[in-house]
């Protein structure tokens, strides 16, 4: 069981002969080229890379050096020797094995959720592009479709106020296709709103000017049932952009525990140091010195609570992420479903029946075969049924692409 969008949509869009048809899939590739908030992302990839790399930097050493004399004096503060003197020392500090593992390892998760999130924006971006396009569609349809049946009453209104019909009947005829003619005509400007308002939307996300012309080359689109549910959610678990964004969190505050724990452990700082002095003698020491802080006071509790409520909140947040995930998953899929299922009742010809019935209906009552009432209800009749498939097929477009978004899968055709 399946419909096709193209059975509904039977007129290329004309929004400006100069413009160049294109399709839907073309204006998606060219918004992933050069949308400008792209970098933004491409950029947040090169921080957290940096952050790794700071991350695994070891702590440059401190050189300390010093000149100075060195007086000798006895008890009877007699000179014994007098010199030169100056020293050299190094100082390197060492953390605790496992902590630059532990400080990489969550950068790590840093670069990956900025890797998700470009991917995610791609994402996003083409199926916006593509809810927008097929708008668009569907308000020249609609505006088409509009605008044939208010030039019709008022070409009629027209020719019969032309004529000075004679007693109320006509003249109030007259009067009924005249306003209709005005009623519309509000709806064609409507239209026509929501086609410009499409455009303007889909160059934004170009990078164009709103102004900027724009024609769309019809592209068939076929619409299946959604698969199994189940199947739904199993897609949804494994390539979620959200849920897999949780889940890194979750990795990553597991990362942040140990490192916390880890802290407990002092950092471990080697002096080795040089010292010479010359007087009667020459005097040289060569040493090395290891500073160590006990911990005894300070054991990084705050710090490990800290880390450790941290992670729950993560694991908690996954949780729900992933209750609200298939609560979505499942009310899309239902939205998706019933559009379909709506749309294949139609026959393909449903649209060019009723447009071939208001076109039959405006000769018959030009040639006073049809009454009034029949007339008009035929003409409304024909643009009801162009806004309730449009409708149900932009319902099951937008269901389906909000599917796909949740799901990480493109659904097959």
């Amino acid at each position: 069981m399946k419909t096709s969008t193209s059975l509904f949509f039977s007129l290329l869009l004309s929004v400006t002969a100069s413009a160049e048809p294109v399709t839907v899939h073309s204006l998606v590739q060219r918004a992933l080229a050069t949308h400008p908030e792209l970098r933004y992302y491409e950029a947040q990839i090169d921080v957290a890379q940096g952050g790794k790399t700071k991350a695994g930097e070891i702590k440059n050493p401190d050189l300390m050096t010093g000149v100075g004399n060195w007086r000798v004096r006895d008890l009877a503060t007699n000179t014994v020797s007098d010199g030169p003197t100056w020293a050299v020392q190094l100082t390197q500090t060492f953390e605790w094995p496992g902590r630059l593992s532990l400080r990489k390892a969550i950068a790590q998760k840093d670069i990956e959720l900025a890797q998700l999130g470009i991917e995610q924006f791609r994402a996003a971006l083409a199926a916006r592009v593509r809810t927008i396009s097929w708008k668009m569609l569907a308000a020249q349809e609609k505006t088409r479709a509009t605008e044939e049946v208010a030039k019709r009453f008022k070409s009629l209104a027209d020719v019969l106020l032309q004529r000075d019909p004679a007693g109320a009947a006509p003249r109030l005829e007259a009067r009924i296709i005249q306003a209709s003619a005005l009623t519309l005509g509000s709806e064609a400007t409507l239209a026509r709103n929501e086609l410009e308002a499409a455009r303007f939307e889909l160059n934004q996300l170009l990078g164009e000017k709103a102004e900027h012309p724009l024609e769309l080359r019809m592209e068939n689109l076929t619409l299946n049932p959604p698969p199994a549910l189940e199947a739904l959610l199993a897609d949804a678990r494994r390539k979620n952009f959200d849920l897999r964004a949780r889940i890194l969190d979750v990795e990553q505050q597991g990362y942040a525990v140990k490192l916390a724990q880890n802290e407990r452990w002092p950092s471990i700082t080697v002096v080795p140091y040089v010292q010479r002095q010359s007087n009667q003698t020459r005097e040289t020491q060569v040493g090395i010195g290891i500073s160590i802080p006990l911990p005894l006071w300070n054991r990084n509790k705050g710090a490990i609570d800290s880390a450790k409520a941290k992670e729950v909140q993560a694991e908690v947040m996954l949780t729900a992420q992933l209750r609200q995930l298939e609560r979505d998953v499942a009310s899309q899929s239902s939205h998706y479903r019933l559009h379909v299922e709506e749309l294949v009742k139609w026959p393909s010809d449903t649209l060019d029946g009723f447009r071939k019935a208001a076109a039959e209906a405006d000769e018959h009552y030009r040639l006073g075969a049809l009454p009034l009432s029949t007339y008009t209800e035929l003409q409304r009749q024909y643009i009801g049924s162009v806004t309730a498939v449009l409708t149900s097929q932009l319902g099951a477009v937008d269901a389906r692409l909000q599917l796909e978004q949740l799901t990480g899968t493109k659904l097959a055709q």
